[in-house]
């Protein structure tokens, strides 16, 4: 039986490689995998690095940091966030002209 090796986004800084980790849409935390690198690159990028990984040890690096969900071949599920025009930074908004006043009971 051959061995199934999954392409694990992970982050390069320097000379450390850490696994990437994502969340569910119920907030906890999960690693993923991708069968193929273009599936890889089509959810996170071009730029995303990534290494592989059998499933085994995916879960393991995983484990220690507790995370215990591992999702395979995840699809984009938030819609692409704007990303603001480049220009002058907004106003600053004016300053209150009366302090609001606090009643005491």
């Amino acid at each position: 039986m051959a061995r199934v090796v999954w392409h694990v986004p992970v982050t390069v800084t320097g000379s450390t490689t850490a696994l990437r980790l994502f969340r569910l849409r119920d907030g906890r935390r999960c690693a993923v995998g991708f069968a193929t690198t273009e599936a890889l690159t089509a959810l996170l990028g071009p730029d995303q690095a990534f290494t592989e990984l059998a499933e085994p040890a995916l879960r393991a690096l995983a484990a220690p940091l507790g995370v215990d969900t591992l999702v395979l071949d995840p699809r984009l599920v938030a819609p692409p966030v704007a990303r603001p025009a480049r220009g002058p930074a907004p106003a600053e908004p004016a300053a209150p002209t009366a302090r609001p006043q606090l009643q005491h009971r």
